[in-house]
This record gives structure tokens, sequence and C-alpha cells, in this order.
């Protein structure tokens, strides 16, 4: 029999109100072991807990019968006052009743996802909607883990289980008179695969959902002492880079994370380039900046030199840093000037960078997938490209089944339970 699990579900104490989720075949024998009589089903009820007489807490009490609850099983919640040596108290009476014990991280997830009240891709949206910190986040988890995902994936599987029945129709009475010719069958097949492997192929070229979670990453590079790391202050809004007036001062890359208009930025201050370091710290700084820019998503290049030939292809904005510096040289027009001394031009700096790396991101519209559901869909695609130009109904039978095993695998209907485990891992005990 599965074991009854609780744990706290509420977050950090001390709080206002510490509620314990109870989730099992034992769910209700434990509430009825310190609260002496169940509430009415779904609804709040005060009960005293105790413990061998000993009055633990004044709580409010709920039971939810399964199947129709988070987890699919039994579920029970006790709202106690968030008091951590209440909370210690009450946990400690639940973990001495047979049958119950601490729940691992992820695992009330883990067991709707075994029951089937959520599916693969709600849980991954669920994940990050427990890690969101900008309002992209937000949004963008929020659509995966209450089904966007699930529903996309659903109907191209949908799509592609209708060929597959076309042909294996075809394949075992394809000698009865009701029964479309092969020609028929093949050319429904190639074009509606076709189809589909281009509506998918367009989903996976969009902008990566990562960058929303882990933040477009934005490089400062230039010569020593162009004022990268004043202007890295300037962005972030804070001292989060040493500055001096002794060039060289930067030796490794520092990388201040920054939320701005519900977006999430990396900012990265590098060492400053320069043909002769003079020791193997520097070399070594300088490597890890170039590096720093090969991965940028957008390069802040502060030098009134030109542009370096390996930053030509990369995205980039050019600045006139020291703007208010007296006999200062005022670049071309295309630079933007700023001064992280006065303020000027910051705005029009973040204005630039916004609007540039505004093509970075899923459409706030879309259903995007992570890497995982990318690489299972790229195979999908794939196998339908394959379908698609097959001559042979054998052939193509077997490129549509590893389509539809690729999109089982993306809701979780096969083949994910060494990657489950690396999933709930992420999340907290009481989730």
């Amino acid at each position: 029999m599965t074991d009854t699990i609780f744990a706290l579900s509420s977050g950090a104490l001390p709080a206002g109100i510490a509620v314990i989720r109870i989730s099992g075949p034992h769910a209700f024998a434990a509430v009825t072991t310190l609260a002496g009589e169940l509430p009415a089903q779904r609804r709040a009820s005060l009960r005293t807990l105790r413990c061998d007489g000993e009055v633990l807490d004044r709580a409010l009490v709920l039971i939810f019968p399964g199947p129709a609850t988070a987890t699919g099983e039994d579920l029970a919640e006790l709202h106690l006052h968030g008091g951590r040596a209440v909370v210690r108290a009450v946990e400690a009476a639940l973990a001495a009743i047979p049958g119950l014990r601490g729940a691992e991280p992820g695992e009330f997830t883990r067991r709707a996802l075994e029951h089937g009240r959520i599916d693969l891709t709600e849980a991954e949206g669920l994940s990050d909607l427990l890690a969101a910190e900008t309002e992209m986040q937000r949004r963008t988890a929020l659509r995966a883990a209450e089904g966007g995902v699930r529903a996309r994936i659903e109907d191209w599987a949908a799509r592609a289980l209708r060929l597959s029945a076309l042909v294996e129709a075809m394949l075992d009475h394809g000698d009865e008179d009701d029964v479309a010719g092969e020609g028929d069958v093949l050319a429904v097949v190639q074009n509606d695969a076709s189809a589909l492997a281009a509506e998918i192929e367009a989903v996976i070229a969009q902008p990566p959902v990562e960058r929303i979670r882990d933040g477009i990453r934005i490089v400062l590079a230039g010569s020593p002492n162009a004022g990268k790391s004043t202007l890295l202050n300037a962005l972030a809004g804070r001292e989060a880079a040493i500055v001096s007036p002794l060039a060289g001062t930067t030796r490794d890359r520092i990388e201040v994370p920054v939320m701005r208009g519900g977006v999430a930025y990396l900012l990265t201050d590098t060492a400053g380039l320069h043909a002769a370091p003079a020791d193997i710290v520097e070399e070594i700084g300088i490597a890890r900046a170039r590096t720093a820019i090969e991965a940028a998503d957008l390069v802040l290049w502060l030098d009134d030199a030109p542009l370096p030939p390996e930053l030509v292809g990369v995205p980039h904005l050019l600045i006139h840093p020291r703007a208010d510096a007296a006999g200062r040289y005022i670049g071309p027009d295309e630079r933007i000037s700023v001064s992280a001394q006065t303020g000027q031009g910051i705005e029009s700096l973040w204005d630039a960078i916004v609007r540039v790396t505004a093509a970075l991101l899923p459409p706030s519209d879309s259903v995007a997938l992570n890497i995982r559901q990318r690489g299972l869909a790229d195979q999908a695609a794939t196998a339908l490209r394959a379908a698609s130009g097959q001559h042979d109904l054998l052939l193509a039978a077997e490129e549509l089944r590893a389509a539809l095993r690729a999109f089982h695998r993306i809701t979780g209907a096969a083949d994910v339970e060494a990657m489950l485990d690396t999933l709930f891992e992420r999340f907290c005990i009481g989730k």
C-alpha cells in the first residue's frame, strides 16, 4: 500500500498561518487521531488537535476525498497557527502515526502526475512557476502549468494518430472494397505529415523559453578602464562591481541579475580587452571575457575604438561612456552617449536594450517548449518528415509510430522515470 505523506506546504515560518498537507490512504485516519472527529467533506471546521491527551493547537481542518483532489488521493489539510514550535509538535505527532512519513521534495506533485491529475508538461510548468521571479516568467510558467503545452502536444499527437490509423487500416484491410487505395492513403500521409512537421518546426524555431527563465545575457566589453564597471552599477541600480580609476580592476567576470519590465537580464562585467596582459591572472581574465562575449545575447561595446572583428556578427550596441567628462570624444551618431555619474542616457540605453532583445524572447502569447520538450518535438518532426517522403506504407507506419512515441514522452505517457527524479528534486518538500 502507498505510504501516506505529510509536509508543511505554506512556506517559511513563522507565519500567520501554517498549512500541513496530508495525502494518502491513511490521511483521514490521521486527522481522526489528532482531531477526534472528521469535518464534513470540503468544509473548513475548527478542531482541537491533541496527541496523548495534550493539546497541540486549535486548527482549521479540511478533508478532500480522492480521486478528485490535487494528488488523486485522499487529502487533508491542517491550518495551524504559524509558529515554529506549533508546526514541529504537529509534525512529530503525525510522524508517530503508523503508515505516515514526511514527504520528499515534489512528492505531492509526483503523485498528482502518477494519478493522472496533471501530465508531465504541467508538472514542469508548475516547477517553473514556483521559481518564477518576473512577470514574464510567471505568465509563461502558468500557461504550461494550466495545460497550454499539453493541449498543443495532444493536438499534434491526435493528428499523427489519425494518419497512423489510416496507414494501419490500409495495411490490415487493404484488400477490402471499402478501404481507400494505397495511393490515396500515401497522398494523405505525405501532405498532412509534411504540414504537421512544418507546424512543429515553426514552434521549435521560436526563441528558447530558457531565456525567460535564465535571463537575457548582456555582456559589457571594451578596453581596460573604459567604464564598464561603472555602467554595470548604473544599469543594475546598485554597487555590484568595484569601481576604480586604475586600469585592470576587473580581473574576472561579475554577473548581476536585473529584473526590468517583467523581463530577467543577466549583466556581465568583464576584464578589459587588450593585446598585452600584464600577468597570467589578467590573461585568464581576458580569456574569460572573450568566452562571455561568445555566449552573449547582446554585447555593450564601451570603447571609442572601432568594433573588433570578432564582434561584427554578434548582436551589439555601441556605447559612448563618460559623456559628461570634459574633452570626451563624441562618437558617431549610432553610439549611445551615457554617463553613469549623471544618469545621462541610461534610460535611453535601457530602451535600446529592450528594443534589440525583444526578438530574443518567445512571443508573449505563445506556448513555449523547454529544452527537453523541444528535443522530443524535433524527433517527432523528423519522423513526420520521413513519413511524408515514404512510398512504402510499412515504412510510413513505423515513422508515424516514432512520432507518437516522441509525443507521449513529452507528456509523460512513456519512458520518463529517470527524468522525473531530476525534475521533482527541484520542488520544495510541501509541493
